[in-house]
């Protein structure tokens, strides 16, 4: 394979590590607020009798 071909995979991989590296940096940064957190928690449980109810 040509050099600019090396050049090109290098490029390519390194672009994919630090996207995975900025996303995962991000995700840690992300707080979700205690009432939201609360919500979802009440949405599911509600979704999770629902379904209890539908296998009956």
């Amino acid at each position: 394979m040509p050099i600019i071909g090396w050049v090109i995979l290098l490029l390519a991989l390194a672009m994919i590590v630090g996207s995975l590296l900025l996303l995962r940096d991000s995700a840690h940064s992300m707080k979700i607020p205690e009432d939201k957190l609360e919500k979802i928690r009440k949405r599911k449980a509600e979704l999770d009798a629902e379904e209890e109810e539908e296998d009956r």
